[in-house]
């Protein structure tokens, strides 16, 4: 799904995309989790379908079973029994089914989501324009990206989960309302009444959402300083003074998440004590009507069941609804203060095309002196040897994070920070040395939670030896590789970003030492097969790997002993 990203943040009228997510300088959080929530209808419309499906089968249980007991119990007909039995059987495998299924796909839909914003909110803190207003500590960056990205993505969860939990209260209503008129006219005015409290009840946690999130990115903010600047503070004999600044924030952090832990106990308590008091008064009205003879046994056992069980429906509607909403909304405001912040640098032009896609380098300083001159025209696999502050900062240039002071970067003949930022996203990738995995599965970090075909992730698998750690794997693909993939060895880890970057088959990559962490024989495997899953398009390789080196269509040096390298010669 196509992903723009503005020239300028602060006009209104140029939105920012996200899959569905459109954000603009007048986009509120409320109309931002909204809009996040039905970001991902692909994943969304079928997990609801199938939980809709599975609170509606649960719903059915009470009302087989009194069936049962009225057609073949009291009956006392063992046809009837069977049948029923069998019935009973087949719900509960139906109620299973749905169940599992639906949640995984709602799960896989809420980490896409993530992803997506996740990645935008990268793209806007790393641009090279820089962020207008307040300065922001890298600490609140990190958890806005991560934290904040999170809860955003938990409010696709609300058009999942509590909608199978209010069709289930409806579909209660509409049995009771069949075997007892006033006990579904009750459930019916009483299910709205109780959203209303719920909404009132919740603002005052979203307040408190709002600065325990704040808080806590002021105490990540400040342990990050105080990590980058020891040897400034040490040097300075500043360790107390900064150890104090640090618990002073830890503490508010703290405070700030048992006030907000406090606010969402209350608000569930009353909630799950306003729906209790509900469900008993409806449970002693159905016995007041059984003692009466207004209805069977089997009906009692049906109005029994299905008051217990849209118990559960309820208390998980003031959960779910609720706190995820609260947390959503909270995050969606911190996150549209990155966003919407305008860029320090203003380019007013409009983002030039490129002409094709030859990546040309010329005369851009990196480092001691040395210049880089190189071109990589169309099926061209080039190698570049270099010392690691020369790569580090002609990598920064490449993806465009850092303009060069002098000379030029070109895609097509067109500077590469002068690129729109989705046109420049599917012209070149750079795939960094240290590329961290995201949370969920070998195959959702290939195949980018499913924006790349299965053919990309099987070919991107093969060309980087991937194919190997998945087979020494239990799970294979399906295996868990944990936060940022620290399930995985180092060489596994370095494997896995490789197939995803190759699995995006950009017209351009720049790899960066993509093989250090993998053994000599692996290594020339790889180099075998990237030439070939790269054939056509234009790869650029930092290495000193020899077996990159030789199969290579050219071979450069640049930095301090590589002055005479020049773009004739890389011609």
């Amino acid at each position: 799904m196509p992903m723009k990203l503005p020239i300028l943040f602060d006009a209104p009228a140029e939105p920012l995309r996200t899959g569905d997510i459109a954000v603009t300088s007048a986009t509120t959080p409320r109309q931002l989790t909204v809009r996040t929530m039905f970001s991902a209808k692909k994943y969304t419309v079928p997990a609801g379908v199938l939980l809709v499906t599975h609170q509606l089968g649960a719903a059915l249980i009470p009302v087989i079973m009194g069936l049962a007991i009225d057609r073949a119990i009291s009956a006392r007909d063992p046809r009837q029994l069977i049948l029923w039995t069998a019935v009973l059987a087949v719900d509960y495998a139906f109620v299973s089914f749905t169940f599992r299924f639906g949640g995984r796909i709602g799960f896989l839909g809420m980490n896409a989501v993530q992803h997506r914003v996740r990645t935008e909110i990268t793209d806007r803190i790393l641009d090279a324009r820089g962020m207008a207003g307040p300065d922001r500590q890298p600490g609140m960056l990190l958890s806005i990206a991560t934290s904040d990205a999170r809860h955003m993505a938990m409010a696709v969860a609300i058009v999942i989960y509590p909608l199978g939990e209010f069709a289930a209260v409806v579909f209660a209503a509409l049995i009771l309302l069949y075997v007892s008129w006033p006990l579904g006219v009750a459930i019916a005015i009483a299910t709205p009444l109780m959203l209303w409290l719920m909404d009132r009840a919740g603002s005052p946690l979203r307040r408190r959402s709002v600065r325990q999130q704040q808080v806590a990115g002021e105490a990540a903010g400040t342990a990050a300083d105080l990590v980058n600047g020891f040897r400034v503070v040490k040097g300075l004999g500043a360790e107390r003074e900064a150890g104090r600044r640090y618990r002073a924030a830890s503490e508010r952090a703290l405070q700030g998440t048992l006030r907000a832990n406090v606010a969402r106990g209350g608000y569930l308590g009353s909630m799950d004590a306003v729906s209790g008091l509900f469900i008993a008064g409806v449970a002693v009205a159905a016995g007041m009507m059984a003692l009466n003879g207004a209805m069977t046994v089997g009906q009692l056992i049906t109005v029994v069941g299905v008051t217990q069980f849209v118990l559960g429906p309820l208390q998980a509607f003031a959960s779910n609804f609720g706190t995820i909403w609260a947390g959503a909304l909270a995050s969606a405001e911190r996150v549209l203060t990155v966003l919407q912040a305008p860029p320090r640098t203003r380019n007013t032009q409009t983002p030039d095309t490129p002409r094709g896609f030859d990546l040309e380098v010329s005369a851009v300083p990196c480092g001691r002196e040395s210049v880089a001159d190189f071109l990589v025209r169309e099926g061209e696999l080039v190698a570049i040897e270099s010392d690691a502050p020369t790569t580090a900062a002609l990598a920064e240039v490449l993806a465009g994070l850092v303009r060069p002071v002098s000379g030029t970067a070109t895609i097509g003949g067109v500077g590469i920070d002068s690129i729109e930022r989705s046109c420049r996203r599917k012209a070149l990738i750079v795939a960094p040395h240290e590329s961290d995995l995201f949370e969920g599965t070998i195959a959702d970090n290939i195949s980018m939670s499913g924006q790349v075909s299965g053919d990309a992730v099987a070919r991107a698998l093969l060309a980087a030896a991937c194919d190997d750690v998945a087979a020494s794997l239990p799970d294979g693909l399906d295996t868990d590789v944990g936060e940022a993939g620290r399930l995985l060895s180092g060489g596994q880890r370095q494997r896995v970003a490789l197939a995803r970057a190759l699995a995006s088959d950009p017209e351009i990559l720049v790899l960066v030492d993509p093989t250090t962490a993998v053994d000599s024989v692996t290594e020339s495997i790889i180099a075998q097969r990237i030439t070939q899953a790269r054939s056509g398009r234009r790869t650029l390789i930092f290495t000193s790997s020899p077996a990159l080196l030789a199969v290579a269509s050219r071979q450069l040096g640049v930095g301090p002993t590589s002055q005479d390298e020049t773009l004739e010669n890389a011609r």
